[in-house]
């Protein structure tokens, strides 16, 4: 089998208002066409975008064959489906461009129920009360046996070629025409994800839909551990904390950013500092920990997420943290670039049991919640 993907794109798409036809106008950062075959991207062997002829500049950008369209839909699938003939395709879905939400499992059962029957299409059943009338109810019309129609249709390629070119035009689908030529078309599972765009609320919809998709959150933890050496100060969370000692560490051994660090890079598995920043590269003897962290913060952002919150708990019989808890979570939030009340900062004692009960050093323990932007 080998199956193309007619994208029907040469409307003008009046009724959804701006000053693009629908199938171009931005929706979540790009233009609906994009989304639309993205979605048949590796189902199917070949894609034709069928266009308005004032569209071939700005359609070329996507790099697939493009059909001028015609003055009815009808004659625009029949373009595509001539341009088609001869390359040995031997099943199509016709899909419209305005249906960017079209999902992989969607186009699956169509072409499932293609090995059985010349036709297929996805449909949701019609669930509410039917009324006529204009201004008033005149009367119902039961809904058992009624159906929303959706796009893709797929089709037995020779069969839906020689019906296109039979029909005397008029078809509200390529169904009806499939059907006006005698053909079976079978009704697959549809979703109500895959709207047609058509109004401008339908964009606001359509946007709410991709965001709950591209929904992404990620944990990290990180822990870590320094002991104690000579000194009279320890840096924690960005700040000079006095003590009658120092951290011991290859860098200034502030054991809470680097656990803080270390859930960043562990929410984006892209390892740990020592990966980014090697303890045998001499360049790092004694560098501060914000170069660090900053160097995370950069990889959530070219990555695509934010930090939606942190939590660092620092493991200590002594010093006290929290006389500066509050100046900890401010220099977390200037090094960070995010707001104080995403960052927590507490500590706790170990009981004087194990290494931080016997005061030999600190250990710190943070957890990070990053979400795609």
């Amino acid at each position: 089998m080998t199956t193309a993907a007619i994208i029907v794109a040469a409307g003008r798409g009046t009724r959804a208002g701006g000053d693009l036809p629908k199938q171009w106008q931005d929706l979540a950062g790009e233009p609906v066409l994009a989304h639309t075959l993205r979605a048949f991207a590796g189902q199917v062997d070949r894609v034709v975008l069928v266009i308005h002829p004032d569209d071939r500049a700005r359609a070329a950008g996507f790099g697939l064959p493009l059909v001028d369209g015609g003055a009815t839909r009808a004659e625009s699938v029949r373009n595509a489906l001539n341009w088609l003939d001869g390359q040995g395709v031997t099943q199509v879905l016709i899909h419209d461009g305005a249906r960017p939400l079209v999902s992989a499992q969607i186009i699956a059962r169509v072409l499932a129920a293609l090995q059985d029957h010349p036709g297929a299409a996805p449909a949701l059943p019609v669930t509410d009360a039917l009324w006529r009338g204009a201004a008033t109810v005149d009367g119902t019309a039961p809904r058992d046996g009624l159906w929303r129609a959706q796009t893709p249709q797929g089709f037995r390629f020779d069969a839906i070629l020689a019906a296109h070119r039979n029909h005397p035009g008029g078809a509200a689908d390529d169904v009806e025409v499939a059907r006006w030529a005698g053909h079976t078309v079978a009704i697959v599972q549809g979703e109500e994800d895959n709207l047609k765009l058509t109004y401008a609320a339908d964009f606001f919809r359509a946007a709410s839909i991709l965001r709950d998709r591209n929904m992404d959150i990620r944990l990290g933890n990180g822990y870590d551990v320094h002991a104690f050496t000579d000194g009279e100060d320890v840096w924690l969370c960005g700040v000079k904390v006095p003590h009658e000692r120092a951290l011991l560490g290859h860098s200034d051994a502030d054991v809470g950013m680097h656990a803080l660090t270390d859930a960043i890079y562990g929410a984006l598995a892209e390892g740990d500092i020592g990966v980014h920043f090697p303890p045998s590269d001499p360049q790092w003897k004694g560098a501060q920990s914000h170069i660090f962290l900053r160097h995370a913060m950069g990889r959530v952002s070219a990555r695509g997420y934010r930090v939606a919150n942190c939590d660092v708990t620092l493991v200590c019989e002594r010093p006290k943290i929290g006389p500066y808890q509050t100046a900890m979570r401010a220099a977390l939030s200037q090094i960070m670039g995010i707001e104080m009340d995403k960052i927590s900062v507490k500590a706790t004692t170990s009981e004087r049991l194990g290494f931080t009960g016997r005061e030999e050093g600190i250990a710190a323990l943070a957890t990070c919640a990053l979400v795609r932007a």
